[in-house]
């Protein structure tokens, strides 16, 4: 255990739906250990700018890091290359056809300096009910009738909460987010939350603000 461990006291939750105040959370981000994936506290979890992130052989974990990464969808960037893949119709793009194959394929999908991965068989399953229930959606990208890509993510009505994204082809990813992005500056969402900073999502738009300032866009004050 180190300093910052024995320093910060963690909460730890139980059957309560409640969350201490995210301004506990330790340097890290981490807010609490424990409680259950239900629809019911998942929500309560992203209305309040948490999310959960863990390994399959831990307690489950409870973020609010500060900063945080989101992209206004409006400020989407698509490059040159990109804009000729868009044009070109070597893509399709569909909504909620195979939520569960999108979720498996982000599950296996290597990361760098990541030897495993956080979508445990516990959050696929959490996951795939709330999508039953209408609050987590997916984007399917296909070449001709293969799915070569695609992303999910938890849907506040005004803000997207990006969880996790797979290409097995060059740029499939990236379409799904320009797509994702276009269709949410339509609707005129707030923001996409893309929690945590990535050099790929900053060279498409994202950007960093603090906690207090994500939470302000989140509760539609800002």
């Amino acid at each position: 255990m180190d300093n910052q461990e024995r320093r910060l006291p963690i909460a730890f939750l139980g059957e309560e739906l409640e969350f201490p105040p995210v301004e506990k959370a330790s340097e890290e981000g981490l807010l609490a250990i424990g409680g259950d994936l239900s629809v019911e506290r998942l929500l309560l979890a992203y209305r309040n700018g948490i999310f959960p992130w863990f390994n399959n052989d831990a307690l489950i974990l409870w973020w609010s890091p500060d900063p945080r990464m989101v992209l206004f969808p409006r400020k989407i960037k698509v490059s040159k290359s990109m804009g000729k893949v868009l044009a070109s119709g070597q893509f399709r793009l569909t909504k909620d056809t195979c939520f569960e194959k999108v979720i498996d394929h982000c599950a296996n999908a290597e990361r760098k300096d990541q030897p495993g991965t956080w979508i445990t068989s516990n959050m696929k399953n959490a996951y795939i009910e709330l999508h039953r229930q209408g609050h987590a959606h997916s984007y399917e990208v296909w070449q001709q009738d293969t799915l070569v890509g695609g992303l999910y993510g938890v849907d506040l009505d005004h803000v997207f909460c990006g969880e996790s994204m797979f290409s097995l082809v060059s740029n499939a990813s990236k379409f799904a987010l320009i797509r994702l992005a276009q269709e949410l500056a339509q609707k005129k969402y707030t923001m996409i939350d893309c929690q945590v900073p990535t050099k790929h999502l900053e060279s498409m738009g994202a950007e960093i603000v603090s906690r207090k300032d994500f939470l302000a866009l989140l509760r539609g004050k800002a």
